[in-house]
This record gives C-alpha cells, sequence and structure tokens, in this order.
C-alpha cells in the first residue's frame, strides 16, 4: 500500500499534485453549481475546496504550487485581455464615457472605503490582508492574483491574503444584488417603464448599422454621371448592390453611367438613408430582385468567412471588390453585429462578409477570403504565447515613481492584461491574428482561474478555519460587506438621480464594475432584454484594469 500513501500524502510527487488538482477542482466545480437563493458561486467554489484539503494536511511542493498558481493567473488575464481588447478603446465614445466614470467612482470608493476602515482600526488588519478582503468584497479574482504576485516582489511573510478575499467573497456576491434590490426600492423605479424607455433606445449606433433602400433615379442632375462621381458629390458611404436598367438586372461598379429612372439597390448606413434619398430620388417599395427583368448572369448573396490570414487588417476599400471581381459586399457581420461596409471597415479573422454577384464571382472572392470553417476552430497559440512572452517581459520593467524605495513593476497579471488588450485591438497591425473562438477562450479562461484558485486555496488552508473561528474572519466578513454596499449605493443613487441612467443599464454597470458574472445574471433574470448586457461589457473592461491595477499598486504603495 505504499503506492496509495505516495500518491495521497507525498507532497513532492507529481502524480499527488495532479491528483490534488484534479480532485480539487472538479469536487469545486461541481459544488459551484448548487445555487443559493438562486445565486451560484461558480467556478469560485474551487477555493473553498483547496483551504479545505489545505486545512487537512493534503498540500504540494511549495515552489510547484507558486508555478501553477502564476501560470493560470497568466493565462486568465490573458485570455481577459484577448476577449476585451476589441471594445476597450470603443467603450470610451459617446455614452460610454459617462458609464465608464461611474464605474471608475466605484472602483475609486471601495478603495476610499477600505482605506478608512484600515486607518479607522490603527493597524488591527495588516494592509496586505485588507488588499484580499477588498478583493473579495468586489469578487475580483484578478486582483487577488495581482496582489499576491507584488506581495512577492516584497518577499512577503505574513498570512495568505486568500484568507481574507475567501471571508469576504460570499457575502460580496449577495452585497452586489442587494445593493441592486435596494437602489430600485430608495428610487421608487418603476420596472415597465423603464422596459419601454430601453425599447425606445435600442435604435443605437445608427451610423455602423446597414439599411436597405431602393431608390429610382429622379434627379436629373445625376443622368449621365458615373456611379463613384455621385458617391463622390453625396460625399456619403454607401453601396449599390443591384441597379435595374433598360428591363435588366445587373451589378454595378465604380464605372455605372446612371440614367433617369434607374431602380438602385442601396445599402447604406441608417443614419444616411434618408440624405441619399434626398439627393437620388424617391422610394420604391416591395421590389422583389429575383423576379424583376431579366438578368445577363445569374447573381446571389452569400455570406462569407474570412479565415485568410494574410486579410486580417486589410480595409474594404484596398480589396477593390467591386473593379477586380465584379462584386460588392454590403455588410460585415462581427461577434453576431451586423456592420455597414464601408470602405474604411477593417477586416478581421472571424468576419462574416455579406457578398452580392455572379456565381463564379462570388466563388474567386471566397477562395480569397478563405471562407474555410476548420480554420476557426484551431486557436492561434502562436498569438497566445507570444503575447503572454512580451507581456512577462513588459510587466518586468521596473518603473520609478517618486517617494517610492523601489521601482513599481506591473507583474505578472499587470503586463500580459495591458498587452493582451493591446493585442486584441491592435494585434492585425502586425500580422498577429487574435481570432480565438468563444469556446477556446472560456476554456483557457477557465483551466487558468481553476489552476489558480485551488493553487490559492491549498496554500492559504492551513491556518484558514483557525483565523475564521477563533481569529478576525467575522470581522473581514463585516468589512468586506461594507466595502460592496457603501460605494454602489452612493454611485447608483447618483447615477440615477443626477445622471438620469435607465435602471436596467444601471445594474449592468453595478456588476461589470465589480466583474462579478452571478451578479450579472440576476440583472439579466429581472430584466428580460439586453441592457443589463450593455451595461456590463461597457465598463467591464476598464473596471477590470483598474482592479488588477489598484489592487497591486496599493500593496507596492503601502506594503513595501
Amino acid at each position: 500500500m505504499n503506492w496509495l500513501q505516495d500518491l495521497l500524502t507525498n507532497p513532492d510527487s507529481i502524480a499527488h499534485i495532479v491528483a490534488l488538482y484534479a480532485f480539487v477542482i472538479a469536487v469545486g466545480v461541481l459544488l459551484g453549481k448548487i445555487k443559493f437563493f438562486g445565486i451560484s458561486l461558480g467556478v469560485t467554489f474551487v477555493l473553498f475546496v483547496g483551504i479545505l484539503v489545505g486545512h487537512f494536511g493534503f498540500t504540494g511542493n511549495p515552489a510547484i504550487l507558486s508555478f501553477l498558481q502564476d501560470f493560470g493567473l497568466i493565462l486568465f488575464v490573458f485570455c481577459i485581455g484577448l476577449q476585451v481588447g476589441p471594445s476597450f478603446f470603443s467603450s470610451f465614445k459617446k455614452g460610454g464615457i459617462a458609464m465608464n466614470m461611474l464605474a471608475v467612482g466605484i472602483v475609486a470608493l471601495n478603495i476610499i472605503v477600505a482605506l478608512v476602515i484600515y486607518f479607522a482600526l490603527q493597524g488591527r488588519v495588516d494592509i496586505p490582508m485588507m488588499v484580499g478582503i477588498l478583493c473579495g468584497a468586489v469578487t475580483n479574482t484578478p486582483g487577488l492574483g495581482a496582489a499576491n504576485e507584488a506581495l512577492q516582489q516584497l518577499s512577503y511573510e505574513g498570512p495568505e491574503i486568500a484568507m481574507g478575499y475567501a471571508c469576504a467573497y460570499p457575502l460580496g456576491v449577495m452585497g452586489i444584488i442587494l445593493s441592486m434590490i435596494a437602489i430600485r426600492y430608495i428610487c421608487r423605479v418603476n420596472m415597465e417603464k423603464e422596459a419601454n424607455d430601453i425599447l425606445q433606445e435600442e435604435e443605437a449606433n445608427p451610423h455602423l448599422k446597414p439599411y436597405n433602400i431602393v431608390l429610382k433615379v429622379q434627379n436629373a442632375a445625376l443622368s449621365g454621371k458615373k456611379l463613384s462621381q455621385v458617391q463622390n458629390f453625396l460625399a456619403r458611404d454607401f453601396v449599390c448592390s443591384r441597379i435595374l436598367q433598360d428591363g435588366h438586372v445587373n451589378i454595378p461598379n465604380a464605372d455605372t453611367v446612371l440614367r433617369l429612372g434607374d431602380e438602385m439597390n442601396i445599402v447604406c448606413a441608417e443614419d444616411d438613408s434618408e440624405a441619399i434619398q434626398a439627393f437620388i430620388g424617391q422610394r420604391v417599395d416591395n421590389v422583389d430582385w429575383d423576379s424583376l427583368g431579366t438578368r445577363d448572369t445569374a447573381m446571389v448573396s452569400r455570406r462569407i468567412l474570412v479565415t485568410q490570414p494574410s486579410i486580417n487588417g486589410k480595409t474594404l476599400g484596398s480589396l477593390h471588390f467591386s473593379s477586380m471581381y465584379g462584386v460588392n459586399v454590403t455588410r460585415v457581420n462581427r461577434s453576431g453585429m451586423d456592420l455597414f461596409a464601408s470602405r474604411q471597415l477593417t477586416l478581421q479573422v472571424g468576419d462574416r462578409v455579406m457578398v452580392v454577384g455572379p456565381k463564379d464571382a462570388i466563388e474567386r472572392v471566397a477562395n480569397l477570403l478563405g471562407n474555410q470553417l476548420k480554420r476557426l476552430d484551431h486557436p492561434n497559440i502562436v498569438t497566445i504565447f507570444v503575447g503572454i512572452l512580451c507581456g512577462i517581459i513588459f510587466g518586468s520593467l521596473p518603473i520609478a515613481v517618486p517617494g517610492m524605495p523601489t521601482p513599481v513593476k506591473l507583474g505578472l497579471a499587470g503586463g500580459p492584461l495591458i498587452i493582451a488588450i493591446l493585442i486584441g485591438r491592435f494585434g492585425y497591425k502586425v500580422k498577429l491574428v487574435t481570432y480565438t473562438t468563444m469556446s477556446a477562450n472560456l476554456m483557457l479562461r477557465e483551466v487558468g482561474l481553476a489552476l489558480f484558485l485551488a493553487s490559492v486555496g491549498i496554500k492559504a488552508g492551513e491556518n484558514f478555519i483557525q483565523t475564521v473561528v477563533e481569529g478576525d474572519g467575522l470581522l473581514y466578513v463585516g468589512i468586506g460587506f461594507l466595502i460592496t454596499v457603501i460605494p454602489l449605493l452612493i454611485i447608483g443613487l447618483v447615477a440615477r438621480w443626477r445622471h438620469k441612467l435607465n435602471y436596467y443599464t444601471l445594474i449592468g454597470l453595478i456588476a461589470g464594475s465589480n466583474t462579478d458574472p452571478p451578479a450579472l445574471a440576476y440583472a439579466n433574470q429581472v430584466s428580460g432584454n439586453d441592457a443589463p448586457a450593455v451595461g456590463y461589457s461597457t465598463v467591464y473592461p476598464l473596471a477590470m484594469f483598474l482592479r488588477i491595477l489598484s489592487a497591486q499598486l496599493l500593496i507596492l504603495l503601502m506594503a513595501g
């Protein structure tokens, strides 16, 4: 039976460590699916199972535990950065600025409340543990990882801050949801009115939303002019996918000459449609292009998938689809959203391009763009590991801060996160294909998070029960609840009373500012529309970035 004893207790045995992680992660994920008052903790339960097995003496070689913890953290934050990168900078446009400033206010108030309590307790809770409580209170696991990594830079020898995180986390999730409910009753929100307001606002971003219209040429000034000249005169981007001339339906190109009475099928940005109609002529409704007139060649419309890496980052205008291939691109679908195919639109791997033209020409365009679904099934691991390498190098660069005895480093959390955001947004400019399927990204992210949480739990487990039962565990719970609720109530009321933010959007913003999926699930459940998801995704990138960076800076500035 020596083999069994070795498997269960030998901390230096690879088999023991792998079996330990497999047990902790499997049991933690299964228990995380159980709902308490309609809320589940998800993969975070891995932390509590790790604490439990660590308490009973099951552990591993500290060097191996630390490696798995850091590698898991790197995978997790890098995949988050790739996911939020494309929307990180666009989230600051228009109404997103106000929402992101509200989220920044929540993050800042969380820190202020934590520091006020820290100074009020006069050193009863040290700063590293307070940061652990803060991360648990705002349910931000990457922040805990960043704080842990910063403590390693400082050779910290105190208690595991994951104990503070674990104490504050469960009530942190409940506190976020209770804050949403409290704001609803304090502000006397009429849920039906809020839902109707959302319906009226759903015509968002009309400049990107494609709009289809059939127009008859009635402007005498356009007779005899080329289509390219008309586009220049109008100074608005549009695509003419078909034209009816003398009973023939053709696909026009830039040199097609217009005549009075021609009927044009036009796709344009929605907010440009009225100006284009006023310039060209009256609208013609209920036109069936498939049965109308005769056609010199059989024409079809087809969605083509961009899978060719060489196309990544090229604009539609630079590919000359109309002049070189005799087809017109009318719209591009990206991540489930239809975009108007303007000449300046940059194509990315994973886009679905709507093309209209002769069948043989469309086949040539399909060969150009790739259109091979199997290519998208294989994750671009070169981009992932090149990005991780650059992120580690970037995170290791010392940054001198006046008044600090040692330079600040972004570390294994901040460095990969920033590089991943930049690659997700600008990677195509350096020929990096950043596309990964959502399932591939989620798989890497969940594996990384599970490894990190299991490692933290196993390392913290030895003293956790003693800390909670005999030490300050209940104090940590109370501190965490205050850190969670006070900022959300203050900013939530400001958002409603001053900024008149829709309640459904607001509860999505609250969930996003805490990067908390269980809170988003609750918001979606009570809303029945997409407004919470919009609020969540608008503030999530910046909030995640600030949560990770602030946890690290608090440690380096105050614990150094």
